[in-house]
This record gives C-alpha cells, structure tokens and sequence, in this order.
C-alpha cells in the first residue's frame, strides 16, 4: 500500500495484521480520487472507519487542509498513527479512537467531505451512519459524503440523501451522495 499523488506520492503506508481492516485499493483510490480532486483543496474531511488512514492521508496528500480519522480496533489505530507520522501529517489530522456511531453523536464538524467505509457486510450500520443526524448537522453547504460497499451489499439510503453519482470497480461500488439542507434528520 503506497500513496498515490500528492505530497506524499510513493510513501509507503503501513497495514494492520489480521483481516480486520480492509484497505482501499490502488485502483479505487485512484478512481475516487480523479472524482474527488476538484472538491480536495482545504476540504475539511472526516474519514469514518478509517482503518489505517488510507482514504483520509490520500485526501492530505492531495492538499485536503484537516482530516479527522473515526477508528475502533487498537490494531488499525497504530497502523494509522504510524502512516500519519511516516507522511508528516500529523499535525494536519484528528484521531478519534471511538465507535463511529458513538462518535456522530458529538461531531460537530462542518466537514466538506465524509468518507464511510464501514465492514462491507455491515449494511445496518452504513445505513445507521449515512442516516445520523447528528452527521448530517455536521456537513458543510455542498458536502460530498462517500460510501464504500459491494455490490452485492446495497444499503437503502436515507432520505436526505441524493445519489449523485455511482462508480463501479470490480466488486465494489462507490456511492456518492449529497444531503438536503431543509427538513428534518434523515
């Protein structure tokens, strides 16, 4: 696992053991990523089930100003701390050692951009998190929110929410969505 472009281009990043954490491949950051470069400069973003910071230290990479990393397991945690430090981008990040449900209860954001990458058969709580409301307070006008799943594993999306893009890569598919200013929590 290395880092795209960027900055840090070529930086090698670390990955915790066992199969807890399911890294981002190459090829789809590479495709997000030529999605998402336009919205990159000084975006504040939040990176929940963020593993080992891979989706959030390709955005910093590419000139995002602030990420803010969302992760449980201790073992990704040390992962994500050594790659924040191996890129030097530990003074532009936040690590919240949390439950990302738990954590929405307190976000208070506002975030340009929000990465969801949760276990790819945890529909329930995709759903649960694309549908916080507490997340959607915590948007910028304008935000992007991005969803990782299979294919095979399509959550319903809240209503708040508009599909504005769908980009298949193998097995996997990215969602991108943008949330409704007016009304109440999706």
């Amino acid at each position: 696992m290395r880092v795209i472009a960027g900055s840090a281009k070529g930086r090698t990043l670390d990955a915790p053991r066992g199969g807890a954490t399911r890294p981002a491949t190459d090829r789809i950051r590479e495709s997000l990523f030529a999605i998402l470069e336009p919205v990159l400069g000084d975006a504040r973003v939040l990176d929940l089930f963020a593993g080992a910071g891979t989706l959030g230290i390709e955005a910093l990479s590419r000139g995002a100003a602030r990420v803010t990393f969302v992760e449980r397991s201790a073992e990704a945690l040390k992962s994500l701390r050594k790659n924040l430090a191996a890129t030097g981008f530990a003074d532009r990040a936040d690590v919240s050692a949390a439950n990302v449900l738990a954590f929405l209860d307190g976000v208070a954001g506002p975030f340009d951009l929000v990465f969801c990458d949760p276990p790819f058969a945890d529909v329930a709580v995709l759903e649960a998190t694309l549908g916080h409301a507490q997340l959607v307070r915590a948007l910028a006008p304008e935000a992007s929110v991005v969803a990782r799943v299979m294919k095979k594993h399509q959550p319903k999306l809240p209503d708040r929410a508009r599909l504005l893009r769908v980009k298949e890569i193998g097995e996997e598919t990215l969602l991108f969505l943008r949330y409704d200013a007016d009304g109440g929590g999706g």
